[in-house]
């Protein structure tokens, strides 16, 4: 299993006994959201706004670094 996967699988356990627990003691999302002022909406429209940055700017970073990347392919030596 690569080193990826395994520590993939480390933070889901994890994830799952942090979970567990506070469920025990009656603490839920919601209740973690609203004791620093947010409410699942918000926190929705923050990604929401993240992706809308995002997505332009990669587009905007790939117009400079895919061609550079195509030439540097094209011209280095065969068997590299």
């Amino acid at each position: 299993m690569s080193q990826f996967l395994l520590t993939l699988l480390k933070i889901s356990g994890f994830s799952l006994l942090v979970g567990i627990a506070l469920s025990v003691f009656g603490i839920s999302a919601a209740d973690l959201l609203e004791s620093i002022g947010l409410t699942p909406l918000d926190v929705w429209i923050y990604i929401l706004n993240a992706i809308d940055w995002a997505v332009p700017t990669m587009l905007l970073g790939a117009l400079i670094v895919v061609p550079i990347w195509i030439v540097i392919f094209l011209l280095r030596p065969p068997g590299n």
